[in-house]
């Protein structure tokens, strides 16, 4: 029996740890004047920041997205000297005119009302502070902005090519995040983002033509007029007027104007009213129509399946380049058939949840947000468009074998920024991110999966979860050990590569015989089918789970001691002889990222 003492240590260290965790806070405040005819904006800004860390800050660090949209900036020269082109860049940055350029410029930075002297670095802004932000305690910071929208490029910017106004993603001066791994400070190369959680408050100020789509929740329609909830704002007279918006417990805020939307409201699932804004376009109008009960059924299957949209409002807004993922709505292209953009908007509506409530940092574990939309929008397209998919995963699968084929792979853990090909960031983010969550059903069940979705979202909702507080859920609910996995697929480019090597006869049964040709384990499902017409599964755990994966079939399932890892070879036993089999399939339901199934199967002669 442990002494008392020991019971004590553990049990609080326990608790200690589980209580380790903290995050900053913000609360924005923000009044923005937008000159449509230049497409020149200026603001305020004050921002309540209070450190929750057990450490004191003695600077803080702004993001400053727009400034990246110049000739000669980090993300131009990135772009210059990829190997393989960024092809969702549509536009090279050295030859952009001044109107097509963005920036964005901060005065008058204030510290609880004293100026402070911050260093501009691009699109970062280092702020050293007068006086220090000990743990637990706040600052007020104020300060004015200016800058330019730039065309639209990646994302954000003016006159997109289906004529949608403004999309205002990035826009304002954005409190970098502190966290556990320090200051998230890195310069903007087109690629991912990491936000702090707060409430926002934006006033937005523009010609009362248009019509704004923004995050959160509009507090003045009354003075706005009926034409915001009306299907087509009429054209009203010259002049301003200010737009009020207020998004609680967010980590961004995004707007978009146009003085030719259609809006239309939906109701969806658990009293979420589902906005739809468009261009009034008599050629897409049809498909946003469409759209609109489909979303609501979306909702409804990422709410069972992961939990309940939080918030009381999600839009569907056109604008941007493609699709986009923001805090309360979506900016998409409208110009596509209905199978794309059934398609976007499935995969943005499910970034409301793998990102924007389950918060990760894009820049360090891409794959968590892409990767795990990509799977779950995947599952709810087959399942709402009726596809009658067997493997709808097929193409997250196909994306990552085209990857680890071609010699270019990097590990999933690589910082999102620092990918040598973008093809490779691509595919790691989206396909091997998918992929990630398909082999975890192949390895827990599927029933356990979604029970690890569920517990997941239901403790690191609104927080910052990293990839090992992932794995600890999954482990707890599968009752497996999963260090493994997540080291070897996401740490390394090790590979799975599993062979029957042979099958010999041995009198009253046959003995098969496996080869592991690569350095990742999995645990392998070994379909026998007879000639008989009767079929059986076999089992073969790996030593490094400590422990077996439950029955998923209504066949029979027959278990066999476990594959150590230093091991190559493996040979099991089972009780049909030779002329009895007619087939053994390695991994028939596919989950398993065989690199070469072409050795994965044995027939008779």
């Amino acid at each position: 029996m442990r002494p008392l003492f020991l019971l004590l240590f553990f049990t609080l260290g326990f608790y200690s740890a589980q209580s380790q965790y903290w995050q900053q806070s913000v609360n924005y405040e923000m009044t923005v004047a937008l000159d449509h005819e230049t497409a020149n904006y200026s603001g305020t800004q004050k921002l309540i920041y209070t450190n929750n860390s057990p450490e004191t800050l003695h600077k803080v660090f702004y993001h400053l997205y727009f400034n990246a949209f110049q000739p000669g900036s980090e993300m131009a020269v990135q772009l210059r000297n990829s190997p393989d082109r960024n092809t969702r860049f549509k536009v090279n940055l050295d030859s952009l005119t001044k109107d097509q350029q963005g920036f964005l410029r901060v005065s008058n930075l204030t510290q609880d009302g004293v100026l402070l002297n911050p260093v501009n670095a691009e699109t970062i802004l280092e702020v050293p502070l007068n006086e220090p932000i000990p743990p637990g305690g706040s600052s007020t910071f104020k300060l004015n902005f200016i800058g330019h929208v730039p065309d639209v490029i990646r994302r954000a910017g003016k006159n997109s090519k289906e004529g949608v106004a403004f999309s205002m993603a990035q826009w304002y001066p954005k409190i970098s995040e502190y966290d556990l791994e320090g200051w998230n400070a890195d310069p903007y190369i087109g690629r991912e983002f990491h936000g702090v959680w707060g409430d926002f408050d934006v006033k937005i100020i523009i010609d009362k033509e248009f019509m704004v789509a923004a995050s959160g929740y509009l507090q003045n329609s009354d003075q706005i007029g009926k034409g915001y909830s009306d299907k087509k704002r009429p054209k009203t007279k010259k002049g301003k007027i200010t737009w009020h918006f207020v998004a609680p417990m967010v980590h961004d805020f995004t707007w978009a104007a146009d003085q030719d939307y259609l809006h239309d409201i939906h109701p969806g699932p658990n009293g979420v009213d589902l906005h739809f804004f468009y261009k009034n376009n008599p050629e897409i109008v049809d498909n946003w129509k469409k759209l609109q009960p489909h979303t609501a059924k979306m909702m409804k299957y990422f709410n069972e399946k992961i939990g309940p949209y939080p918030y009381k409002q999600y839009s569907v807004v056109q604008g941007g380049d493609g699709g986009m993922e923001y805090a309360m709505l979506t900016l998409i292209t409208g110009g596509r058939n209905y199978e794309g953009l059934f398609g976007v908007t499935a995969h943005e509506l499910a970034h409301s949840w793998f990102q924007h409530v389950l918060a990760t940092n894009e820049t360090k574990h891409e794959w968590m947000d892409e990767g795990f939309t990509s799977f779950i929008s995947t599952l709810a397209e087959n399942e709402i468009l009726e596809r009658g998919l067997d493997f709808p995963l097929e193409g997250s699968y196909r994306g990552y074998f085209s990857l680890a084929s071609r010699g270019v792979e990097m590990p999933q853990s690589t910082n999102a920024n620092r990918y040598y090909h973008n093809y490779a960031y691509e595919r790691t983010a989206y396909s091997k991110g998918a992929v990630f969550l398909g082999q975890l059903a192949y390895i827990v069940g599927y029933e356990n999966l979604f029970n690890i979705l569920r517990a997941y979202y239901n403790e690191w909702k609104f927080k910052h979860p990293l990839p090992n507080d992932f794995r600890r859920i999954a482990e707890r609910i599968s009752g497996l050990q999963l260090q493994w996995y997540l080291t070897d697929w996401t740490q390394t480019t090790n590979k799975i590569d599993y062979a029957i090597s042979g099958v010999e006869d041995k009198g009253e049964g046959s003995k098969i015989n496996l080869t592991r040709n690569q350095l990742m384990p999995m645990p392998l499902e070994l379909l026998v089918v007879l000639k008989n017409g009767e079929s059986e599964l076999h089992y073969i755990p790996i030593s490094l789970m400590r422990g077996e994966k439950g029955n998923p079939y209504p066949i029979k399932w027959v278990v066999h001691p476990d594959w150590a890892w230093a091991h190559l070879e493996y040979s099991f036993l089972i009780d049909h002889p030779k002329e009895e089999i007619q087939t053994i399939i390695v991994d028939p339901s596919g989950l398993m990222a065989d690199i070469d199934k072409s050795n994965n199967y044995y027939a008779s002669d």
